[in-house]
């Protein structure tokens, strides 16, 4: 629920862009990162999760930003070599024990939809060629006067 306490602990004044990350968040993220190449680790991941919260292709990074392809670059290698999946686990884990539970979750929920399709296999179980195109018994949703004009 916000509070104003909340609503003050999450408050992004002060920064450039409101996904930067603080000074704590960069505490907990810079022991997960790979030794530094370069000296803008944080310029990097400040650029990452500007392009993740906002959406903008990469030709349209602020110029205040290190190089696209240099951001580029460091996404591709931390994807690839799990930098970002370890970055993820730990802040989860963080997250969870900040909430009073245990770093990993010990239960799990299935519900009848994930059983039903485990059982029948799902699309690998049977190859496209041995199945026979199966009519639909609903009735097509497009109107009729609007079909034909």
């Amino acid at each position: 629920m916000w509070t104003a306490e909340n609503r003050g602990r999450y408050e992004r004044k002060g920064q450039r862009y409101p996904s930067d990350v603080t000074d704590e968040e960069w505490a907990l993220v810079e022991p997960h990162l790979p030794p530094a190449r370069r000296k803008d680790r944080r310029e990097i991941l400040n650029a990452l999760l500007y392009v993740l919260s906002t959406g903008c292709q990469w030709r349209a990074l602020p110029k205040d930003f290190p190089p696209k392809s240099t951001v580029h670059d460091n996404f591709v290698d931390w994807h690839c070599d799990g930098t970002l999946t370890r970055i993820h686990r730990a802040l989860y884990a963080e997250a969870r024990k900040l909430a009073g539970k245990e770093p990993t979750a010990s239960t799990a929920i299935v519900d009848s939809q994930s059983v039903k399709g485990a059982e029948k296999g799902g699309p690998r179980s049977t190859l496209p060629a041995t199945m026979r195109a199966r009519k639909s018994k609903a009735r097509s949703a497009t109107s009729v006067s609007t079909r034909w004009a």
